[in-house]
């Protein structure tokens, strides 16, 4: 559930040495991300993956092994045990943290057992172009669970619960087959003709004992765990009828509102609206859009930061938004690498840090760096967070009127003490912009909270002060 000024954190990135002990580390870190102003954290997968000990998660294998069985050799999935899990949630809950997990539903890996079963091969570049008569292909979709020995569920998934593989394990050919009698779900994505098929054996939630199941499996995990919300991986590949329902199910057997935010990947706003508006949305988004605007921003220096919000999920169904600067899959090395330059990354994290709108997901690269890639933490994060929580309150201004220089003011409120503040960002020389703060603040002294700036600024009698920004910077002003 959104509080106010809540701040989600991803707890993780894709080359995060945990050995195998995350999730007590993370139990450990409660009370520093309390003082940073976190009020959720989105956990990685917690389920066995195809990858063993170093299975970030998205390669779901058994998603009833929480670090339980002894399975893909492994009895710890690479974050811990199945009790570290639940032990830290319940520590992150009792510092006043909600946790929301990671679901992976559109595909499974890892089979226990190959299949020979017919299927016909379609184009990778359209998905709805066969390319070849129906052939028998060996494929691993019997999944049977061995070590786990029925405990939890006896349900054992076959071909006929799957539309389709990517690879020939009689020929070793990698293509896309889609079985037989099976047609891709239509409420997907149109990229590739039609974005049913991403990876892994792909689930066919057309088949009512897969629904089924997801909605067993559902239950049984929210029961176990208790998280507050969930984050829903990859949804555009995934019938829009399945998680509305899913998500209906879930809310009304457990009584509780169960924030959700999915992963719709695309660039167009359109297509988010279109997805909210095909789950009656029953679940927020990630606003890729917005992310896409602060990579192209900060990589060129002539783009127009008047309009950074213009077609983005944030500004025009804030409700729904939760903004991000950068993920996991962003991340340099990654899929949808996009990451977004060092020297914009204090001004992306203002916007979505130091606004009203949108419900703001800080990835941890960002917060802890990236050694893997010789990344450092991003400067000052840590002060943008507090500042979210302590300051950035009251009505709002905005100085969106110069395509190189913007801004906007907090007012405060009576309820934060010393609360309000003036945000200032330019993509090319210093300058100034003149803003109203408000009345309240007459003959105040601010200063700059980054340090970008080392003058004070006395607030006018009128509520107005000129706050200043250094060349390609930003600036938060705050009451001395």
């Amino acid at each position: 559930m959104k509080k106010i000024n809540g701040t989600i954190l991803q707890s993780f990135e894709w080359y995060l040495q945990t050995n195998q002990n995350f999730w007590n580390d993370l139990a450990n870190n409660a009370n520093e991300l309390v003082k940073l102003g976190i009020t959720a954290v989105w956990l990685p997968p917690a389920y066995k993956g195809v990858g063993g000990k170093d299975e970030v998660g998205y390669g779901a294998y058994d998603l009833y092994d929480l670090g339980e069985f002894n399975q893909k050799g492994t009895v710890k999935t690479k974050y811990g045990t199945k009790d570290e899990y639940l032990n830290c949630i319940v520590t992150l809950k009792q510092a006043g943290i909600e946790t929301y997990a990671d679901i992976v539903f559109n595909h499974k890996m890892g089979a226990d057992k190959i299949q020979t079963i017919p299927a016909t091969k379609v184009d990778w570049g359209n998905h709805t172009v066969e390319i070849a008569n129906q052939e028998t292909v060996k494929v691993a979709t019997k999944f049977t669970f061995p070590e786990r020995k029925h405990k939890y569920s006896d349900f054992e998934w076959n071909w006929t619960h799957f539309k389709g593989i990517d690879y020939n394990n009689e020929t070793g050919e990698k293509a896309i087959f889609k079985f037989k009698d099976k047609e891709w779900s239509q409420t997907v994505d149109e990229e590739y003709g039609n974005f049913d098929y991403l990876m892994g054996a792909d689930l066919d939630f057309d088949n009512p004992d897969v629904v089924k199941e997801c909605i067993e499996w559902g239950k049984w995990y929210i029961e176990l765990t208790n998280v507050d919300g969930l984050r829903l991986d990859a949804v555009k590949h995934i019938n829009a009828s399945f998680y509305k329902n899913w998500l209906k199910t879930m809310r009304e057997y457990f009584k509780k509102e169960l924030f959700s935010v999915g992963e719709y990947w695309g660039a167009d706003v359109y297509k988010l609206h279109r997805y909210l508006e095909e789950t009656e949305y029953a679940t927020s988004l990630f606003d890729v859009p917005l992310h896409y605007h602060l990579e192209q921003a900060s990589k060129d220096d002539t783009q127009d930061l008047s309009k950074i919000l213009d077609g983005t999920l944030v500004k025009e169904n804030p409700t729904k938004a939760v903004t991000f600067v950068d993920n996991h899959d962003t991340q340099p090395g990654q899929a949808l690498q996009s990451f977004i330059d060092s020297n914009f990354k204090q001004s992306a994290y203002s916007i979505i840090l130091l606004r009203e709108e949108g419900y703001p997901c800080v990835f941890y690269g960002d917060l802890y760096g990236i050694p893997h890639d010789n990344i450092k933490p991003v400067k000052n994060l840590d002060v943008l967070l507090k500042l979210r929580k302590q300051k950035a309150y009251g009505v709002q201004h905005d100085y969106f009127d110069n395509q190189h220089y913007i801004g906007w003011t907090r007012e405060g409120d009576v309820e934060h003490l010393r609360s309000g503040l003036a945000v200032v960002i330019t993509n090319q020389g210093q300058g100034e912009k003149y803003m109203y703060i408000g009345k309240q603040h007459a003959g105040k002294s601010f200063v700059d909270a980054l340090g970008n700036i080392e003058d004070e600024v006395t607030i006018e009698e009128n509520g107005y002060g000129v706050f200043r920004v250094q060349e390609k910077s930003v600036s938060v002003w705050v009451e001395k």
